[in-house]
């Protein structure tokens, strides 16, 4: 095997490893996206929480009661109509 290549054959050599560069370049910028949408949603997580403990207050629980008290409805004023056929 020897060490000279050819015009073609160092061609062709360029080219490959600029193939290798640019697939390592879309895998890093792919690992980069994952990295930054994983820190936005811890982030987000983080702030949920956060505002859920700090938003309880005293943390006691506040319960009202209320009595009902019962009516009797007096029933309205019913009147009948009765047309004839002529």
């Amino acid at each position: 095997m020897s060490t000279d290549l050819g015009p073609t054959e160092r061609t062709r050599e360029r080219e490959r490893a600029r193939n290798r560069r640019g697939k390592n370049r879309g895998r890093f910028l792919v690992w980069l996206v994952r990295l930054l949408v994983a820190t936005v949603v811890f982030a987000a997580g983080l702030a949920v929480g956060r505002a859920l403990e700090s938003g309880s207050g005293s943390g006691d629980t506040n319960t009202t009661v209320r009595t009902l008290e019962v009516t009797t409805l007096t029933p309205q004023q019913t009147v009948t109509v009765t047309v004839s056929s002529p």
